[in-house]
């Protein structure tokens, strides 16, 4: 191995692989909320769940995503517990 001027290891030329790379070409790119832009990726075609038109962030507008019905089911278990703490107190 060749040793630099101070000591270290001197690197010499290296060729780099070919036609290892994917081609890069233009792609569609479609979202749930209905937005389709042009990019460029890999493949051709992409289908994204959000993108910057639909995304709280870019849009400054928060959505309440309520998966099975978990809010209703806090609110009404809170609701117990006060009705019970009412009942104790008399």
């Amino acid at each position: 191995m060749p040793v630099g001027p101070h000591g270290g290891l001197r690197y010499t030329r290296v060729t780099m692989k070919t036609e290892i790379h994917p081609t890069y070409t233009q792609a569609h790119v479609r979202c749930t909320c209905g937005n389709e832009f042009i990019t460029r990726a890999t493949r051709e075609e992409l289908h994204v769940e959000v993108c910057s038109n639909c995304h709280p962030f870019y849009t400054g507008r928060q959505k309440l995503m309520d998966t099975g019905g978990r809010v209703e089911r806090f609110q009404r278990r809170v609701a117990k517990g006060r009705l019970a703490q009412q009942r104790a107190a008399k």
